[in-house]
């Protein structure tokens, strides 16, 4: 029998191994001690900061992360594109053009027997070219029927606009709409009138003592003298941040959404 309530941990950006490392040492505890039911990762930054690996998907899969998201740098490394095609568990973002590798929607059923339908979606302004994320996202409900009433929706966005107007197109439409890309946690946490849960930047996961992960002494170094260093991760003040949302399994509202930042002082 489905539980009332399912408890969804939604985990910002994964940056380069310092955030990998964390996961797969510390996760599995934090989803025991908090009850998490079903687990999601945004891990398009996991290789070096840039991109996904497919041994890196299966590490972070086999260590309490039941379902991999990507936005703008999914196509970073060029092996995790036939991988996409084969990995149920992963998913790029829909608005990108029909034939593009792998999946936007994916269905995960928990060991409960709840059916969790996630979307993923990337925004336009002030991003690379795509697809409208309003009717796309608009196009999948109404194929799905109202089959999935546990349905999240991933935004990765840079403009703070777009992403709450997707959330009010949305709300009573779907249980969350979760924000990624800048990798800065928001304060704005709501559960809006219909009953979807909302943030604006869920965070990131990895280096804090950094620039939104990288070494803060190279990126500072292109910006004063428009040099081109390379940029590498950081690796200080490692902390996981995202979102912990309650959502009843029968009609799928969110019922709660809370801000989870875990500080690991020693590295992993």
């Amino acid at each position: 029998m489905p539980a009332e309530v399912l408890r969804v941990l939604f985990i910002g950006d994964v940056f380069g191994h310092p955030g990998r490392d964390l996961l797969i040492k510390h996760l599995p505890a934090f989803r025991q001690a908090h009850g998490i039911d079903f687990c999601i990762a945004d891990a398009e930054n996991a290789a070096g900061g840039n991109g996904l690996t497919p041994p890196i998907a299966e590490a972070l899969l086999k260590h309490g992360v039941d379902l991999l998201t990507a936005g703008d740098h999914v196509w970073d490394r060029m092996e995790l594109e036939e991988y996409l095609y084969t990995c149920p568990r992963i998913i790029r973002p829909l608005n990108f053009p029909e034939d593009s590798p792998g999946r936007g929607v994916a269905v995960v059923e928990t060991p409960d027997y709840v059916k969790v339908c996630v979307i993923g979606l990337v925004g336009r302004v002030f991003m690379k070219p795509a697809d409208n994320p309003f009717v796309a996202v608009e196009k999948a409900l109404e194929r799905h029927g109202g089959a999935y009433p546990v349905t999240i929706v991933e935004i990765h966005a840079e403009a703070t606009s777009e992403k709450v107007a997707l959330a009010r197109f949305l709300d009573g439409k779907v249980s969350a709409v979760l924000g990624t890309h800048t990798h800065v946690p928001t304060a704005d946490e709501v559960i809006l009138p219909g009953g979807t849960a909302y943030i604006t930047d869920v965070g990131m996961t990895g280096p804090c003592d950094s620039i939104i992960g990288l070494e803060s002494r190279d990126v500072i170094r292109n910006y004063r003298f428009h040099t081109k260093r390379k940029f590498v991760p950081a690796a200080g003040d490692l902390r996981m941040q995202g979102v912990i949302v309650e959502i009843g399994t029968r009609d799928g509202k969110a019922r709660r959404i809370t801000r989870v930042e875990e500080k690991y002082d020693r590295p992993v």
